[in-house]
């Protein structure tokens, strides 16, 4: 049979079971017995972390490391022992804390980066908005200055952001040209045969002149291509929209109102548009140094181009029915709009208007005494803009997308033009800035 337990009495009168529990005078603390002073958020009274900052009058707030104090020879078990003592609980030396002042160049791999004063509320902060460190690894982000950057944080992904032109393009058969490849250099062999041995150049001339003829159609379907696609559009004819089916391809033309997204010329802040440009030129002179090493002489190269669309509705003049045109969320969309120009800068003129220097800033741009360019184009809210895509129903819904295929323009044998195939939704407007839109 076990030994009963005693029992004691408490310091309140209650009895309990068990022995008192006898205290060791030789019992160290675990935690520090240093007590806390209460700072009522004034940073000065805080200690380590005013020492931390370099608030108050302490003696190690110089930008000097810390001295290290010499360690004296000891064990191990008096290491250990003095590290839970009370009378070793007051400050840790620097070497084994990250208190008191801090080099800014001692570590590398520092995320918070330089230390920023102290805010009178008390507030530690990251420091103010524009503040830069290539250590930060927190806080509020730097302004962007790349123009990547700056088109990305301006519209979301609900509006299109286009390229700089028009993609227009010829499609050629292999087969056709190779057998073109192979005619071409037997004519010539025959023809520099004939002329060696009957002194007859006929058939070395008649094949010169239809590689000649073949090489001014080429260069001119190249200088009149835009021209030509042009005359195609105005020509094609209008399409009713209440007959339309649905994967019909049409041309609308009615007047366009804004979606649920309105677009703003970046420069002059034309509101509710449903196409919006910005695009910056730069002229390469005999001397100067251009931004674009590959830039020929005499030209004038885009040098920078901001084109948005977005998702609108169009209003068609036969039947009156109104559909949305899905031109945004990354559609394919081939506008044809004549931009205009709202800055010459030239040799005579080089004094830049504050807006224009702010506009350049913001893209990250500069204008080093360059002859420089700005054009902007706008479809505006009331316009009459013509449509072409393909005609799609869903729940009583009219919608007009892009087509799945490049739309070709057919050879056209009089004006010597080929076929040039068109890709995407095309928009035309012949208005420009300054036409009068009708009041929606």
């Amino acid at each position: 049979m076990s030994a009963r337990t005693g029992s004691h009495q408490l310091s309140n009168g209650l009895f309990v079971s068990g022995r008192p529990e006898q205290q060791s005078k030789e019992r160290q603390p675990t935690m520090a017995s240093r007590a806390v002073p209460y700072t009522g958020g004034d940073v000065k009274k805080s200690g380590e972390l005013g020492k931390m900052y370099g608030v108050g009058d302490h003696p190690h707030t110089s930008t000097a490391p810390p001295k290290l104090p010499s360690r004296p020879p000891s064990s191990s078990q008096h290491n250990s022992g003095s590290a839970r003592s009370g009378p070793n609980s007051g400050p840790v030396p620097p070497k084994l804390s990250n208190s008191g002042p801090m080099n800014k160049k001692s570590s590398s791999s520092s995320f918070s980066g330089p230390l920023t004063p102290i805010q009178p509320t008390g507030l530690i902060t990251s420091g103010p908005l524009g503040s830069s460190s290539s250590n930060r690894r927190s806080g509020q982000l730097d302004a962007p200055s790349a123009p990547s950057s700056f088109n990305k944080n301006m519209y979301g992904s609900a509006v299109t952001s286009l390229g700089e032109d028009v993609k227009l393009g010829y499609r050629f058969s292999r087969v056709v040209m190779w057998v073109s490849l192979v005619v071409v250099v037997m004519g010539l062999v025959v023809g520099a045969f004939i002329l060696a041995s009957v002194k007859k150049p006929v058939v070395l001339v008649a094949v010169v002149a239809s590689l000649v003829a073949a090489l001014i159609v080429i260069i001119w379907n190249f200088a009149y291509k835009k021209y030509g696609v042009l005359q195609f559009l105005r020509k094609y004819p209008d399409a009713e929209l209440r007959g339309a089916i649905d994967g019909q391809y049409v041309k609308v033309t009615g007047v366009v109102t804004c979606g649920s997204i309105p677009l703003e010329t970046s420069f002059q802040k034309i509101p509710r548009c449903v196409y919006a440009s910005s695009e910056l030129y730069e002229y390469r002179g005999c001397s100067g140094k251009p931004g674009n090493p590959r830039q020929r002489f005499f030209s004038w190269r885009c040098s920078h181009s901001e084109k948005y669309v977005a998702d609108f509705y169009i209003s068609d003049f036969q039947s009156g029915l109104r559909a949305l045109v899905k031109a945004g969320y990354g559609a394919k969309v081939a506008p044809f709009v004549k931009p205009a120009t709202v800055v010459d800068v030239t040799k005579d003129n080089k004094d830049l208007s504050p807006s224009f220097q702010q506009w350049l800033s913001d893209r990250g741009l500069s204008s080093d005494d360059h002859v420089l360019r700005l054009k902007e184009g706008c479809i505006k809210e009331g316009s009459t803009v013509c449509v072409m895509g393909v005609v799609r129903r869903h729940d009583n819904v009219l919608m007009i997308v892009p087509p799945a295929e490049p739309i070709s323009t057919g050879c056209r044998w009089l004006c010597f033009l080929l076929p040039t195939y068109i890709e995407g939704l095309i928009l035309t407007c012949e208005e420009g800035q300054n036409g009068e839109a009708i009041p929606v």
